[in-house]
């Protein structure tokens, strides 16, 4: 998403969901501080008592859920060479979903998670070796092994995610749900971008099962900087406490 289109898009959104992401930025930047006075970050954090750090492994370990809001996240790191130390994935399960969602249709040979275990795969999250997100992205179904849903779909439960409880590290999970809070216009275009790219792919290779191709990994990804989101947010709803 440019500039000028995220500009547009927080102009076009209201008072009370600009004041939304003005509340998820100040609670990401306590966590920030909380954090800080302990000399610690994010990722170490989910690395803490974990034993051996190893490339592809979850993190924490069977991954962090909210039996309650059927949120989900993990962190794990395997693509060094593209300048991160490694990402959250987060997720909604089944039994947060909103009634209306359903699985995308497939008739490939795959076997994915239906009914009760259904599982959507919401947004990744890129930090660097600091702990500090640097980008979101989102990811072809079979990279997550998640049921999978539109575009529309995922939207309406990435604003049903949140953590709520203190494993592995209460700031952990304000920090991850305010951030799907903050950045609600960039998912919203990056999940959009991914059904074009997995449709564009599915038309020039029309003879594979484009949702379990291996060639096909990232399917949208954008830079993103906290400090920058939040002076945004911020002028954007002066501007409607102006015009008020």
């Amino acid at each position: 998403m440019k500039a000028s289109r995220l500009k547009q898009c927080l102009l076009e959104l209201t008072r009370e969901e600009l004041e939304d992401m003005q509340a998820a930025g100040a609670e990401i930047l306590d966590c920030y501080r909380q954090l800080g006075k302990a000399q610690t970050n994010l990722v170490a954090q989910c690395l803490a008592n974990q034993g051996t750090f190893y490339e592809f492994d979850h993190y924490p370990k069977g991954d962090v859920i909210d039996g309650e809001t059927c949120g989900q996240y993990f962190y794990h790191a395997h693509r060094p060479e593209l300048g991160e130390h490694g990402h959250f994935h987060t997720f909604l399960r089944a039994g947060g979903m909103p009634r209306n969602c359903a699985p995308v249709p497939y008739e490939g040979q795959e076997v994915r998670p239906t009914g009760e275990n259904a599982i959507a795969h919401l947004i990744a999250i890129s930090m660097d070796r600091p702990g500090f997100p640097i980008a979101l992205f989102t990811v072809n179904r079979w990279v997550t092994g998640e049921t999978f849903y539109s575009a529309k779909d995922t939207i309406a439960m990435a604003r049903k995610f949140h953590m709520d409880h203190t494993y592995p590290c209460l700031a952990v999970n304000r920090w991850i749900t305010a951030m799907v809070r903050l950045f609600r216009p960039q998912i919203s275009s990056l999940l959009h971008e991914r059904d074009r790219t997995i449709d564009d792919w599915g038309k020039q290779h029309p003879d594979g099962d484009v949702f379990e191709d291996r060639d096909l990994v990232v399917t949208s990804i954008q830079s993103i900087d906290v400090a920058k989101q939040i002076a945004l947010v911020n002028k954007t709803l002066a501007r409607h406490q102006c015009a008020a």
